[in-house]
């Protein structure tokens, strides 16, 4: 088996741990650094007093199951609709995001805003090269990390309710052939401010429960997001007081909006993060090829209701 021949597939469940069977035609989505892991494994002991002193068998109690992986951030490349979504759009459904589509003509657009309500799973069909993993009823967390001159990247973290894999052919994907934008040109702004930065992420931290079922067939029920704490970093150049007070601001605790701009250039293939009240938690110093910066961390909170970290396609 070899690593480099993998596929994965994700659609969005219409009813929980119910699969939807995703295709290669529909439903592929092109991902780095696949890697699955057991999440939650039970392997009970048993202690009873007897003659010999040898460990007995342990006996197997259930599990979840757990894939990491990267995807590229990047448009549908064409006018967005019901149907035609980003290749991340089922995965970030998956991970707490509503997806509300404009279908104006001429600006369509896809916006992903964060939900307390009514999270969407998702079933992911997980093959290695004449093996394949299922798991229905995924949710999860993602975050993100942006580099100047670097393509964005979203890193998922899905959990699921899965079987033992069975032997299967590699589906035949059809991926989305648009190639992303790098992160340049972008406008980034904090506070107003047109700060210059290298680095820029952030992560959804949502919490992920997993609550215990002794009906269910691995011992666990729905699987579920309970709450998030957004929040990320980024590493401005320094600058005097007058022009942007970084260190003052963390101290007062001011609400500030950030903004990276338009990221692309080219409709249907761009992007917009906003948060519209970043506070920070930690400035620190930094040094950038002998440029003084800050290493600033931050958490991004509500300014209305569930607007914390909003991406917009368009």
């Amino acid at each position: 088996m070899l690593v480099n021949r993998e596929v994965l597939l994700v659609k969005i469940e219409s009813t929980y741990n119910t699969d939807p069977t995703p295709t290669g035609a529909d439903n592929a989505v092109l991902v780095e650094n696949p890697a699955w892991s057991h999440a939650g494994a039970r392997m009970n002991e048993r202690n009873p007093v007897r003659t010999s002193i040898a460990s007995l068998k342990q006996v197997f109690g259930g599990t979840l199951m757990q894939v990491t992986f990267d995807v590229e951030l990047k448009g549908a490349g064409a006018a967005y609709s019901a149907t035609v979504r980003p290749e991340c759009d089922a995965l970030l459904r998956a991970c707490g995001y509503a997806a509300t589509v404009d279908a104006t003509p001429s600006s369509e657009s896809v916006t992903y805003q964060p939900a307390s309500t009514g999270h969407e799973s998702a079933t992911i069909y997980y093959y290695q090269d004449g093996m394949l993993f299922v798991l229905t009823g995924c949710r999860g967390n993602v975050s993100f990390a942006f580099e100047a001159g670097g393509i964005g990247k979203a890193s998922f973290t899905m959990t699921g309710h899965s079987v033992a894999p069975t032997d299967a052919p590699l589906a035949t994907p059809t991926y989305d052939s648009t190639v992303p934008v790098p992160f340049l040109s972008a406008g980034f702004s904090i506070d107003g401010y047109s700060a210059t930065i290298n680095a820029l992420a952030f992560d959804m931290s949502n919490t992920v429960a997993m609550p215990a079922d002794a009906n269910a067939s691995d011992g666990y029920g729905e699987i579920r997001i309970t709450k998030r704490d957004t929040n990320g970093s980024f590493d401005p150049e320094a600058e005097l007081v007058a022009t942007e007070a970084f260190i003052a601001n963390w101290r007062s605790g001011a609400a500030m909006a950030l903004d990276t701009g338009s990221i692309g250039s080219t409709q249907y293939n761009k992007y917009d993060l906003n948060m519209p009240a970043v506070s920070y938690r930690d400035v620190a110093p930094g040094d950038r090829d002998g440029v003084r910066t800050y290493d600033l961390s931050f958490g991004a909170h509500e300014s209305a209701t569930d607007d914390e970290s909003v991406l917009i396609f368009d």
